[in-house]
């Protein structure tokens, strides 16, 4: 469950009555399961979210529910998180219990996003991709010119679809620093926006799907383009995390989505 669907089933939940807990992560110190922030909902019969699971989620749960039963105030309390535990991550956790009633999920603020995307491409490896992101905390706009492409029903509120011509025109709306993965159903489209991306230059990543023949190709036609070739240095093609096997649209996903959160966080993918 995202934190944005939990804040939601916490307003419902605050609006109709129903007597439910809140367990926060209010301070963190050492090698600990979930960051400051966490939020663990907890009723008499349901719990939603997670604070990291193992013992430490257990032992809040059960005071959580003692809570709720007895309706008393909020407490708080710092959790060593070593053997005694059943746990060896090491770190101490702050947890706060808070009765949802005295409390107002809608001001409970958003994760930051962790990266900001532009996904071009609504066919298999597109799909599998959004559909990964959907619980991650990102923003991403979703660009294909074929609207039947895109699956049908909402989407989540951070996964922005945009149906558009020429799509490459979309560049020039990103944020400098923004992702880029470039995986539409023709190769020239994925030229076209490929040019305007490293024309563009200020780019945090971007990926295009193909193999090394491509990319060499690309790399040919984008400097004739005069593209420089310090920027084509920093596409990313093949994209994906080496020495993830298979070829299926999920696998592929997995492989990529892990490559844009290793960037996001600073690591070299």
């Amino acid at each position: 469950m995202t934190d944005a669907e939990l804040r939601t089933v916490a307003m419902q939940w605050r609006s109709s009555g129903w007597p439910a807990a809140v367990v926060e992560v209010v301070a963190a110190r050492g090698s600990v399961p979930r960051d400051v922030g966490t939020r663990m909902l907890v009723s008499l019969e349901d719990v939603l979210g997670t604070i990291g699971g193992g013992h430490l989620e257990l032992q809040a749960i059960r005071a959580a529910r003692d809570l709720v039963a007895s309706g008393g105030p909020a407490q708080e309390s710092q959790v060593a998180l070593g053997p005694a535990l059943g746990q060896c991550c090491g770190g101490v956790v702050g947890l706060r219990w808070s009765l949802l009633a005295e409390m107002d999920p809608a001001a409970w603020p958003a994760p930051a996003a962790r990266f900001s995307l532009q996904l071009y491409g609504a066919g298999h490896v597109g799909r599998a991709i959004a559909r990964l992101l959907a619980d991650i905390p990102c923003q991403v706009q979703w660009i294909d010119q074929r609207e039947d492409e895109f699956p049908p029903g909402p989407l989540p509120l951070h996964i922005e679809r945009v149906c558009t011509e020429p799509v490459q025109a979309e560049v020039a709306s990103a944020a400098p620093g923004a992702f880029y993965l470039v995986l539409t159903h023709s190769h020239e489209l994925d030229m076209n926006i490929s040019r305007a991306i490293l024309q563009r230059g200020d780019f945090g990543f971007f990926g295009l799907i193909g193999s090394q023949t491509k990319r060499a190709r690309f790399e040919h036609r984008l400097a004739e383009r005069g593209v420089a070739a310090e920027t084509l240095a920093r596409m990313v093609c093949p994209i994906g995390l080496t020495g993830i096997p298979g070829k299926e649209p999920e696998v592929i996903a997995v492989a990529v989505v892990a490559q844009l959160l290793l960037q996001a966080g600073g690591a070299r993918p």
